[in-house]
């Protein structure tokens, strides 16, 4: 297949408000930020969303995967279920999962769990007869043709021991950052003793947060999410990541702070050219309508003159906005993303 076949990639330029927050804690429990363009900005890891994301779309009925340090139960569990003894499945479970991870998670489906089991059994489980480069043969097989788990495809996996097992992510994250400048501050808090006898707080205390208006950027390489989970289902699990992407919030003092602003604006482009990333290397001044308005007039502005710039090379094939019209939903934006890609 030449370049010109390959699907395309969806890119979504994200804007989203938050007053009161801390998204995303650093080591000492302040709001993460970063220097940008010589300005301290309000920063969100993609790790961090991108946890939220995935968690989000355990709600949306796509099969997921499981990434855990507890593989060997996984194992044992399958063995059980496929007839070994308890003695059987805690010996051959052990072996297994001691061939594949060390003190680390591992990403991995059900379906694959199953398959290690059903090679356990093949060699009547048998712990002896389990060789470690089995083991791995096994895990190649396992992961071929497709995967099954939406989470594993769109965020990859590596296995240092079982490089055989890795898969490329189809999704990118970029942190998300306040378009402006911004300075943490601090919230002075007592708390008193439903008890106390003399007047006075029982307990004093101070917590850091911002407010920040964020860019978020992420792209879906649907040519590699066809790659690991096969060309059907494609167009649906377009729709559970959009879906997810639109609900997912990082949870960090959600109950003292309760961060829940929805999407404010967004730019879904589909196109074949290089991502294009808004770096935001100017920060955005507070104008009428706070940072908001003038973040939507960067971000229009910006990729308005890169695609004149990029030429033919941007690649577009379709460019939908949500957010300035309200007779637009999201359930609209996703059907036009996926009428756009033509899939069935």
């Amino acid at each position: 297949m030449n370049a010109k076949e390959k699907l395309p990639i969806i890119e979504y330029h994200i804007l989203q408000s938050f007053p009161v927050t801390c998204l995303n804690r650093d080591d000492v429990g302040a709001p993460k930020t970063a220097i940008i363009g010589g300005y301290t900005r309000a920063r969100v890891s993609s790790q961090c969303w991108k946890r939220s994301v995935r968690l989000a779309l355990r709600n949306s009925g796509a099969r997921m995967g499981i990434r855990t340090k507890k593989v060997e139960t996984l194992f044992h569990d399958e063995c059980i279920k496929l007839g070994a003894s308890e003695e059987q499945a805690k010996r051959c479970s052990e072996l297994m999962a001691k061939e594949l991870v060390d003190d680390t998670l591992l990403f991995i489906s059900s379906s694959e769990a199953t398959r290690f089991a059903e090679f356990a059994k093949e060699k009547l489980f048998d712990a002896k007869q389990l060789e470690g480069k089995e083991i791995i043969k096994v895990g190649k097989k396992a992961v071929a043709p497709a995967i099954d788990a939406l989470d594993i495809a769109l965020f990859g996996r590596m296995v240092a021991k079982a490089a055989d097992m890795n898969v490329e992510a189809a999704a990118s994250f970029s942190h998300a950052i306040s378009t402006h400048k911004i300075s943490n501050d601090i919230d002075f808090f007592t708390a008193l003793d439903d008890l106390q006898e003399e007047p006075g707080s029982a307990h004093m205390g101070s917590l850091e947060f911002n407010s920040a208006t964020y860019y978020r950027y992420v792209s879906l390489d649907l040519e590699q999410l066809k790659d690991t989970l096969g060309k059907e289902g494609l167009k649906e699990a377009v729709r559970q990541f959009s879906e997810a992407l639109f609900i997912a919030i990082p949870q960090a003092r959600q109950t003292t702070q309760s961060g829940a602003s929805p999407w404010e604006y967004a730019n879904v482009t589909v196109r074949k050219g290089q991502r294009l990333q808004v770096p935001f290397e100017t920060a955005v001044k507070r104008g009428e309508g706070g940072y908001l308005a003038a973040s939507i007039a960067a971000l229009k502005d910006y990729l308005t003159k890169k695609k004149k710039l990029c030429g033919s090379l941007y690649g577009e094939l379709a460019c939908f906005e949500w957010g300035e019209d309200e007779n637009y939903s999201i359930d609209k934006l996703i059907s036009e993303v996926q009428e756009s890609l033509g899939l069935s």
